[in-house]
């Protein structure tokens, strides 16, 4: 995917591979030796969004927000409490494990921690050819050869074959996974932080390796990660989630560069930013302060108001909708950034003003090596005057 792709957000129905309406999943909480109900998780409260053809759906959010239970639930793998999940044209929301197994050819998931997906006790062939022996297929060539050629295809020597999971590193074992998620040549790939539990210097390879697959095999995928730099390298489209909710819904480009919702600009200001250009710009990271409240309890009106530095008593009382307020990016908030104040006349709370700390960040420091490199007359981007006040050279 290269940067100045953009894929537009409004497109009619008949084009998503992927629908999603007023999803929700509700985790009871049983008490006492009767387990009667006394409450419930509210994990995922109304989720609304599609995935199209050959686009990657980034989806980011906090730990807790619901990121993982939204993937489990449009792969099925998790039963809906309410709401309508259409894959293909395709009603799924309800089907039975017999029903979905036709599916699960075209609907795979790539697992968080490549240690605990892969049984030690298999080997790797064993664990790629099982998607071919629970559908019933023999590839062509037989399903050794074909096991073969896809530990190839995700980097793999194919004499892996006869090995186990303990002998190979997480970036190794990742691909593996990656592997068996492939094995079926599926139309949608749900990857869940499919790079938090490997090491950095490994991360890169494997977004790469997706993002080949991506182009040779023309995947759909829906990527859940909290890192937004990993996001703001895969991803056509950007899901912000917050407890539950999506709160901000943008092509790649707005949202880095006009983000509308307060705490997508909270997160955005958390990354850093390696680039030479920005040397000596000054720049401020917003620090909200208190934890996301309780799924099981969560505020009334807007769910991020408690840690809003924008908030009015109408975020208190009122759930702002999801509606575009740009082409290409839509926004649940009452007053957004980048964009008019769609209730104007609210005055901020007084809780408000001190939800967040405002850090400013001061610019890189000139080094000693580069002051004495400038101060000889050197070009560079700290290039100071001489003492005789002539400029430069």
């Amino acid at each position: 995917m290269s940067d100045d792709v953009k894929i537009p957000q409004q497109q009619s129905a008949s084009d998503a591979l992927l629908t999603v309406d007023g999803l929700v999943k509700h985790f009871p909480i049983r008490e006492g030796l009767l387990k009667r109900q006394t409450g419930a998780v509210q994990a995922v409260d109304g989720l609304t969004f599609d995935v199209r053809p050959g686009e990657t759906l980034g989806v980011v959010g906090e730990s807790g927000c619901g990121k993982s239970t939204m993937g489990r639930l449009i792969t099925r793998l998790l039963e809906p409490t309410a709401g309508k999940i259409t894959f293909q044209g395709q009603d799924i929301t309800h089907l039975s494990v017999g029903q979905m197994r036709p599916l699960r050819r075209d609907v795979q998931m790539i697992f968080q921690d490549p240690y605990s997906s892969l049984n030690p006790r298999h080997t790797i062939g064993t664990i790629v050819s099982a998607p071919f022996k629970l559908q019933g297929i023999t590839p062509e060539g037989g399903i050794k050869r074909e096991v073969q050629r896809l530990l190839e295809l995700v980097g793999l020597n194919p004499e892996h074959y006869n090995r186990y999971p303990h002998e190979f590193s997480g970036g190794q074992r990742q691909r593996i996974g990656i592997a068996r998620a492939l094995a079926l040549k599926p139309k949608l790939v749900v990857a869940d932080e499919p790079v938090s539990a490997l090491d950095v210097s490994i991360q890169a390879q494997v977004v790469n390796l997706l993002d080949d697959l991506q182009d040779e095999l023309g995947l759909t995928y829906v990527i859940i990660a909290h890192d937004l730099s990993v996001i703001r390298h895969v991803s056509d489209r950007i899901a912000v989630m917050y407890l539950g909710k999506i709160v901000e819904l943008a092509d790649r480009t707005s949202l880095y560069e006009s983000p509308l919702h307060p705490y997508t600009r909270a997160l955005l200001s958390a990354v850093p930013v390696p680039d030479p250009r920005r040397r000596g710009v000054k720049s401020e990271r917003i620090l909200l302060k208190g934890d996301v409240p309780s799924p099981i309890s969560p505020p009334q009106g807007c769910r991020f108001h408690t840690r809003c530095w924008k908030a009015t008593e109408v975020c208190t009382r009122t759930e702002p909708p999801l509606v575009a307020l740009k082409p290409g990016q839509s926004v649940a908030c009452h007053h957004p950034e980048n964009a008019a104040d769609r209730v104007p006349d609210e005055e901020v709370l007084e809780s408000a003003r001190n939800a967040v700390d405002v850090v400013p960040l001061a610019p890189e420091p000139v080094s000693p090596e580069r002051k004495r490199s400038s101060d000889s007359g050197q070009r560079g981007p700290h290039a100071r005057k001489p003492s005789g006040g002539a400029p430069a050279e």
